[in-house]
């Protein structure tokens, strides 16, 4: 059981934070998403037909999100929250990357909704996972970059475990250890909103897209919910 946390200071300076959890267990990545594939599918062609475009920083779910980076000292336009760069990169090139199944998902129900998403192999995490304030001495290596160590800047706003930082900027990268790999198989899968008075509903709603791409291939799914209300949930 991994208990996730968001922190006294945290919930006083974000009191519209509203975060769902979604949980799968024996997930099988090495098989075929079909339901997956069809959801990317569909977005890049609702892009290249102009029905759909990506929210964008003029969108009030992502200058939520600048607002809050900036208050924690990070330029959001030159380190951006993971869905604006999401976002940014489909309207450039057209498409969304295609890295696994279970990334792929939470990518989708991302940029569909215009909600930051991140995940976590909870086999690779240690202890339970915490979103607090950076003292500055804890560690961080990037997705993709294993041999790499960053140190965030106290004040930063990250999730972390008991061996280190699992994001940089709250949602902006995620780290190596416990990155999503078709082997994973236990993994929980978060989506975030700073607006929990107006995207309370759509929270819900990209979380039930999610648990959907998710359930054909799992044995179990869940969903959990943080707030100012109940800043804590074990899954």
């Amino acid at each position: 059981m991994t208990t996730f946390r968001i922190a006294p200071a945290v919930v006083d300076a974000f009191p519209g934070a509203l975060i769902a959890v979604v949980t799968a267990t024996g997930l099988r990545g090495h098989e075929p998403w079909p339901a997956t594939s069809a959801a990317l599918d569909d977005l890049e062609q609702r892009l290249a037909a102009g029905t759909w475009t990506p929210a964008d920083e003029s969108d009030p779910r992502i200058e939520a999100w600048h607002a809050a980076y900036r208050s924690f000292g990070t330029n959001p336009r030159r380190v951006r929250p993971s869905v604006d760069a999401l976002g940014r990169r489909m309207v450039k090139k057209g498409t969304l990357p295609r890295i696994n199944p279970a990334v792929d998902s939470y990518n989708a129900a991302s940029v569909h909704h215009g909600l930051p998403a991140g995940a976590f192999d909870l086999d690779h995490v240690t202890g339970d996972i915490e979103i607090r304030y950076a003292d500055g001495s804890e560690e961080f290596t990037p997705l993709g970059e294993p041999d790499a160590v960053e140190i965030p800047r106290p004040g930063e706003v990250v999730y972390v475990d008991a061996d280190g930082v699992l994001t940089r900027h709250w949602n902006h990268r995620d780290a190596h250890r416990t990155r999503v790999t078709e082997d994973s198989t236990r993994v929980a899968f978060v989506l975030e909103t700073l607006r929990a008075t107006d995207d309370a509903a759509l929270l819900k709603t990209a979380a039930e897209e999610l648990l959907t791409l998710l359930a054909p291939h799992a044995e179990r799914t869940a969903v959990h919910h943080l707030s100012p209300q109940q800043p804590e949930s074990t899954v």
